[in-house]
């Protein structure tokens, strides 16, 4: 992709010479400094043995790896500060290098910069030809584009905690919220491989009293995907002996015209079901369609819960700014990967996981701005616009938290983190939050009372 966008693109004399200038002044540094290096070793071997040469062999590939990462990090950087001045000859020339020295199968500094590199190049092509559309939309994916994504959801649940904490924390939040409730109905904006409901039929399934009804509405971009998501619920449901409904929505959450389309048809008796909505959100696509539709949609439902798993990266502000957080957000993702796929996971999973998914998004970031640019305003925070909308946060500390941690405690590396922080969940990698999980009430006309109470309480206190 990149040599193609590099072999088109049209390039001028003077940042041509620039760049042969440029390199040709770095490679005497660079042969010297490698001499350098070998002749170290060399010595090393000499005068110490066998043993130590094979540890300074390995502390000169370290430090080379090292300055390699330095190097694509600073190429990264300049390119994409080229890239927001429009400046894009220069960028052009840069992306060559970064192609020369990032690989999507080499350390993670490598690999994070080669999927970059990649996005940039698109975003390049994107200002040559005028155009910036999403890379990655949610309709019509090939069947077999869709069973490979698929695969490497399932691949990316075994290599990292990321997707089970989002499932098992939203299940055991709903479970609690469900207590009771012998009528139940599961919303999830964005259902796909429908990967964690079968944990909570398990634990409905459990209870000394069993749901006598149990639904689950799925909206997706595929019905052909949503049936088959049914069948296999179905299948699982009735293997527990539940009674079971899916409902399969082909489209966007944020398209839907009324609740009543999400709640059954006429006659059904949904008044009597306990509504939860579940989505855990990522930039692969855009799920919501309109995010003003999604939240005056979630108002009239009035669900009994809203449980939101959100990534802790912002899509707005300047292209340079949501780079540089983009960069920051995906190397720890990248550098998480690589501890799980050393603790036994394949090459080649980790491999689909960061082409299929972590790319395509990063894709979606850089080369676009977000899954979708419309104009539209954008919600930045889920969390604080449901606040707005009338919901208030029901704590996830307790069973939800003590759930998380167990689940970390399966898995063999410790980078990851788990923070409860107001009523939320941040699950991250070496102190950097990755998810927030959240959960959310509909307030009652008591509590609407009692913020309009206080609100002229401090409007008091102010004059």
């Amino acid at each position: 992709m990149i040599q193609g966008v590099l072999s088109r693109a049209p390039a001028t004399d003077a940042a041509a010479a620039a760049m042969k200038a440029k390199r040709a002044a770095s490679i005497p540094e660079d042969e010297e400094s490698a001499r350098g290096k070998r002749l170290q070793l060399h010595d090393c071997t000499t005068e110490q043995g066998p043993g130590s040469a094979v540890a300074a062999r390995e502390r000169v590939v370290a430090e080379a790896a090292e300055t390699r990462g330095l190097r694509l990090l600073s190429l990264l950087l300049r390119c994409a500060e080229a890239v927001a001045a429009d400046q894009l000859p220069e960028a052009r020339d840069m992306l060559q290098e970064i192609a020369e020295l990032a690989s999507p199968f080499g350390s993670s500094p490598e690999r994070v910069a080669a999927y970059f590199g990649d996005a940039l190049c698109a975003r390049v092509l994107s200002s040559y030809l005028g155009a910036y559309s999403p890379l990655l939309a949610a309709s019509p994916l090939a069947a077999a584009q869709s069973r490979r994504v698929s695969s490497a959801f399932q691949a990316y649940n075994a290599l990292s905690p990321l997707v089970k904490f989002s499932h098992f924390t939203a299940n055991k939040a709903i479970l609690q919220a469900l207590d009771g409730e012998d009528r139940v109905h599961v919303v999830d904006l964005d259902i796909m491989q429908g990967l964690q409901w079968p944990g909570l039929f398990h634990m409905l399934a459990s209870r000394p009293c069993r749901p006598l009804s149990l639904r689950v509405t799925g909206l997706g971009a595929s019905l052909d995907v949503l049936h088959a998501t049914g069948r296999r619920l179905a299948d699982f449901a009735a293997s527990l002996g539940l009674p079971f409904e899916f409902h399969p929505i082909e489209g966007k959450i944020g398209h839907v015209a009324d609740a009543a389309a999400l709640l059954g048809p006429r006659g059904h008796p949904h008044h009597l079901e306990a509504t939860v909505v579940y989505w855990m959100h990522h930039c692969l696509y855009d799920v919501t369609g309109s995010d003003a539709g999604t939240v005056r949609l979630l108002k009239s439902l009035r669900p009994k819960l809203v449980t939101i798993v959100e990534q802790d990266l912002g899509h707005s502000g300047d292209f340079l700014g949501r780079f540089v957080e983009a960069l920051h957000y995906y190397s720890a993702l990248f550098d998480a990967l690589g501890d799980g796929a050393s603790a036994g996971a394949t090459e080649e999973e980790r491999y689909a996981v960061e082409r299929l998914l972590l790319g395509a998004e990063i894709r979606n970031i850089v080369a676009v701005g977000g899954p979708k640019r419309t104009g539209e305003v954008r919600v930045e925070r889920w969390g604080d616009e449901l606040r707005r909308a009338g919901f208030r946060p029901v704590s996830l500390t307790g069973a939800p938290a003590a759930q998380a941690r167990l689940l970390l405690g399966m898995y063999p590396w410790k980078g990851y983190t788990l923070v409860e922080e107001d009523g939320c969940l941040k699950l991250g990698w070496k102190d950097l939050s990755l998810l927030t999980a959240s959960s959310w009430e509909p307030t009652t006309a008591e509590d609407g009372l009692v913020v309009l109470a206080a609100a002229a309480r401090q409007e008091g206190q102010d004059s």
